[in-house]
């Protein structure tokens, strides 16, 4: 799950920086579809398994809730500033606990509300400088709602990637996600696309390799640990973000963002010790 949080700050850094080259959201999300159904197609391929999968309403409904939060998040990310738009993003892995809890029957542990907890605080510590009753009335509303439809929409697929982790390969899963993405943003664009120069070329290019990578490093965590634990990684992500800012956009944290950044850390580190804790547990009882 790190290097998945790892990969999306990367992303993340590569749509900001395209986003200044006046290319729509939609194009963002073609390209990004493009690289990322060559992949995975390749990928598919390469396991000799089918590329349809056996639960395919479930693999569609997959699609359409990625896609959908994938331009929300675009979108939050190119009109939003960088603090306010990471915040409203990450609040994801509240909704995927809760989610899990109704759909999954997935007991949420302690050392998982724990670190939720502790990443919430650290993300409010790390923006608390913006969300004064002055700076929130200048937000643009309509950004606010996307961005929040967008982390919802980002735990509703997450936790359907938990269920058909079940019964579908990784691969599989992850090729239906530009696979409904690239068909969908295309018809949304319409004649409105812009030919990028060779610098916006590569940067959409990363925003597509750097997907697959989170996609994939997502996608084996979910299938290896309870949803709302996976998740909870991704707060790690802001963390990345902070370094990615200092190096690409020369944006030197505050001291409230190292607290809210230690705060992230020690969150991820209860989770860590819980899920340690819980295995040996569990091992004896069912013994």
């Amino acid at each position: 799950m790190l290097l998945s949080a790892l990969a999306f700050a990367l992303m993340s850094s590569c749509v900001k920086l395209v986003s200044t080259y006046g290319i729509p959201v939609f194009e963002i999300v073609a390209a990004r579809a493009i690289v990322s159904l060559i992949i995975s197609y390749v990928d598919v391929r390469r396991k000799k398994i089918s590329i349809w999968g056996n639960n395919k309403k479930l693999l569609v409904a997959r699609g359409v809730a990625g896609s959908l939060a994938l331009v929300c998040v675009y979108y939050a990310v190119a009109t939003l500033p960088l603090a306010e738009a990471t915040i409203l993003q990450y609040l994801h892995p509240v909704f995927t606990a809760f989610l899990a809890l109704f759909f999954l029957r997935e007991r949420v542990q302690k050392s998982t509300a724990i670190c939720i907890a502790l990443s919430i605080m650290g993300l409010m510590f790390i923006v608390s400088p913006s969300w004064s009753v002055e700076s929130a009335s200048s937000l643009p509303m309509f950004s606010v709602a996307v961005a929040l439809c967008g982390a919802f929409g980002s735990a509703v697929a997450y936790v359907i990637v938990k269920k058909l982790s079940k019964t579908e390969d990784s691969s599989v899963i992850i090729f239906y996600f530009p696979l409904i993405a690239l068909p969908f943003s295309l018809l949304l664009l319409g004649d409105k696309f812009v030919m990028p120069d060779t610098e916006a070329l590569f940067l959409l290019l990363f925003v597509g390799i750097f997907t697959q990578i989170g996609q994939i490093g997502l996608t084996k965590a979910m299938q290896t640990a309870a949803a709302s634990k996976a998740t909870a990684y991704s707060y790690v992500q802001v963390v990345f973000s902070i370094i990615l800012g200092v190096l690409v956009f020369n944006e030197v944290p505050s001291f409230w963002t190292m607290v809210g950044g230690a705060m992230i850390i020690l969150g991820a580190l209860v989770n860590v010790f819980g899920s340690m804790k819980a295995k040996p547990a569990s091992t004896k009882a069912s013994a």
